[in-house]
């Protein structure tokens, strides 16, 4: 069991540590191909990588082969993400990938002590990043999939604590809580008015006879559903955000809307059919570049709103639930919450948000950042304040005061669980060729029968 739990971890948190090691300056040389996933390699200098990630971090590594077969199982989510069609939007990566190399700006001082430092322009160093930031929400995405139905109850957590001796209970890392008032860049009426004409031109297209769905397959910015051409399925009263759902459920079946501004952007949208309580439709979404958006007047309002809080002229919490445009945090006063548990306190670790992670050494406990710039999973720009509100230190586990720890702990361990089903279900699915050199790892602890697919290196 340890070694599964060390195995999955590494799963969750590798491609953090690789990510870390590119900032940090650490070069990657292309060299000998250790193993295959179909069309996806791991190279000796990734294994080497992934073990000065452990030691950098200050934590021990697991062996040589436990660190080969997470990065064979990564390359399998690539693997499984191409046969299964699953895809992530280019704009959640221009955002992850923007985080990073602020990041390193922020580490480095500069653009351009950057560009000196590695002997390359930023735009190359980007490029060579974008794909492996690209990779890891892929994984993330089927993690996300293969443990979609994982529940935990709160049985499930005494059952867990109760076989823990007593003088083996766990040492629970630090945890703390942030909160965020966010406020987004908003594109020009200019910009509107150039997507709202590119959604008309569309429009006539298919009113002169061309189809519907293969101009979504070409144009629509809503990946999910542009490879489906633009078909969102039946969905319930309530689903869809107002104004998109509002548009639908006045057209007649095959009739198109005039253009709908929503939170996702604009979007052209056609009805198919009716059921019931149901409708289906399906739609072209169009959304401003974020990159070009100025966020100047955004930067102005919460530094003034900042200063407002230090005097004492507003709390955080009321700031956040009366400013704050990220609607996820503003009801709990900008609290950040663990997309498992629901809980406010967050694991001080790797495994957290990068931007998070990298910006509470920074700061002291109770301090509210400056405005950082800040890109949501779906591609906007905003700026943000962080205000680092409580830190809990490192203590032995309890089961009252760490209940919600050890619930993602055992929810975590059942998702292990899954994940290692789905492995077993799947390896049929890909080929995997591991070097005559490792052999002895047995990757996925494979049998006789079941090492049939893994060949001999090339």
């Amino acid at each position: 069991m340890k070694h599964q739990l060390n195995r999955i971890a590494f799963v969750l948190t590798g491609w953090l540590f690789a990510a870390t090691a590119f900032g940090q300056g650490q070069s990657v040389s292309l060299n000998k191909i250790i193993a295959k996933v179909d069309n996806y390699y791991v190279l000796r200098s990734d294994l080497e990588e992934a073990m000065q990630s452990y030691v950098g971090q200050n934590q021990t590594p697991p062996s040589r082969c436990q660190l080969l077969e997470s990065l064979v199982i990564n390359k399998m989510m690539l693997a499984k993400a191409d046969i299964d069609s699953v895809v992530v939007e280019e704009k959640m990566v221009d955002g992850e990938l923007d985080t990073r190399m602020q990041y390193m700006i922020s580490q480095f001082g500069s653009e351009k002590n950057i560009v000196e430092a590695y002997g390359k322009s930023l735009e190359m160093l980007k490029s060579e990043l974008r794909q492996q930031v690209k990779d890891q929400k892929v994984v993330q995405k089927m993690q996300a999939k293969i443990t979609s139905d994982v529940k935990v109850t709160p049985r499930d957590v005494r059952k867990f604590f109760d076989t823990i001796p007593k003088d083996s209970l766990p040492y629970m890392p630090a945890d703390v809580e942030i909160g965020q008032i966010v406020r987004f860049a908003k594109p020009t009426k200019e910009q509107k008015e150039a997507l709202r004409q590119r959604l008309l031109d569309i429009k006539k297209r298919v009113q002169n006879g061309e189809d519907f769905a293969k101009l979504a397959k070409e144009f629509s910015e809503d990946v999910g559903s542009a490879e489906k051409g633009g078909d969102l399925g039946f969905a319930k009263r309530g689903m869809m955000v107002a104004p998109f759902e509002g548009a639908a459920l006045k057209l007649k079946p095959n009739e198109m809307s005039d253009v709908v501004e929503s939170d996702f952007g604009l979007h052209l949208i056609q009805l198919l059919e009716t059921r019931g309580a149901e409708y289906h439709a399906r739609h072209i979404l169009l959304r401003p570049d974020y990159n070009r958006l100025d966020l100047t007047t955004q930067t102005h309002f919460l530094d003034s709103l900042r200063k407002e809080i230090q005097v004492d002229s507003i709390s955080f919490e009321k700031a956040a639930k009366e400013f704050s445009e990220d609607k996820t945090t503003a009801d709990a006063g900008g609290l950040l919450r663990d997309a498992q548990s629901g809980s406010s306190r967050l694991a001080m670790d790797p495994s957290m948000d990068y931007a998070l992670f990298s910006m509470l050494d920074t700061m002291k406990v109770g301090s509210i950042s400056a405005p950082l710039p800040y890109r949501t999973e779906d591609g906007k720009s905003a700026m943000r304040l962080l205000y680092f509100k409580s830190k809990v230190a490192p203590h032995t586990a309890d089961f009252r005061t760490d209940f919600e720890k050890l619930q993602t702990i055992v929810l975590q361990n059942k998702k292990n669980r899954a994940i290692d089903e789905w492995f077993r279900k799947s390896i049929a699915d890909v080929y995997i060729t591991v070097d005559p050199e490792f052999q002895s790892c047995r990757i996925f602890g494979t049998t006789q029968n079941s090492a049939a697919r893994l060949g001999g290196g090339e």
